[in-house]
């Protein structure tokens, strides 16, 4: 899409302009977990008075449309945008916004899944005992997944040493039938309901804790302001930088 836009309004570039009245057509076609990262944009647009229309992958609508502004308008990539007076890419606010270290916009949280959601995994997952989701694998068409994702030998131990003591939920989308057969002896088998992302942030709002790897759920979980222990490789996305154990965008 964002091709087209430069295409067909490459005059219609947002760069800093005053957008009072303006109607802004920002674009999430990055991966997921890049947008849930810096979706945290939209409501400074909001503050300086633009109606801001918000493209994205259609499993985020619904998680999005709980958390923003009501004037925000949010649509999928397979639809077709509304008229705007100027466009663009989310992953370039930082940059409009001229984004420091010292600047990062890091409320947390900032997403918040549909409450009553929340509340029907409360009564699934009850509120007794440490409850802890886990995630082993990213996007196996992520050009970096080999080095990003653990697998599930790597998470056997942790989660067979505590059999009894905690329940560990799998976050895991889809996971390789080989793997799961490891894990299903001593995780809780939710994949059949993380349908959105508003049924993922639902889960990890009645958990205690989220260990995963440099995924969108490690992201979610940061923006929910969920506790959140992330495995990394030992050559980090420059989001994550080096020789520190927190992350200032969270």
């Amino acid at each position: 899409m964002m091709k087209d836009l430069f295409r067909l309004y490459s005059d219609r570039l947002w760069t800093g302009e005053s957008l009072s009245g303006w109607t802004i057509l920002v674009v999430g076609e990055q991966g997921l977990g890049d947008v849930i990262q810096f979706v945290r944009y939209v409501p400074l647009l909001v503050e300086r008075g633009a109606r801001v229309v918000l493209v994205v992958h259609p499993i985020l609508k619904s998680l999005l449309n709980s958390s923003l502004d009501a004037s925000v308008v949010v649509t999928g990539l397979d639809e077709l945008p509304p008229l705007f007076d100027v466009f663009c890419s989310l992953l370039s606010l930082p940059r409009v916004f001229g984004t420091t270290l010292h600047s990062i916009p890091a409320a947390v949280p900032y997403l918040r899944p549909p409450p009553a959601l929340v509340e029907v995994w409360r009564e699934r997952l009850g509120t007794a005992g440490i409850k802890i989701g886990l995630v082993w694998r990213g996007n196996p068409s992520q050009t970096n997944d080999h080095n990003r994702s653990a697998g599930a030998t790597r998470f056997l131990d942790l989660v067979a040493a505590f059999v009894g003591q905690v329940t560990f939920v799998s976050l895991q989308k889809d996971p390789p039938a080989e793997e799961w057969a490891m894990m299903a002896p001593f995780v809780r088998d939710v994949n059949a309901d993380l349908k959105t992302f508003a049924d993922t942030a639902a889960i990890i709002a009645n958990l205690d804790l989220v260990i995963a790897v440099d995924t969108s759920v490690a992201h979610l979980a940061g923006a929910m302001g969920k506790p959140l222990w992330v495995l990394l490789t030992f050559a980090p996305s420059s989001r994550y930088m080096l020789e520190r154990t927190d992350n200032p965008w969270y």
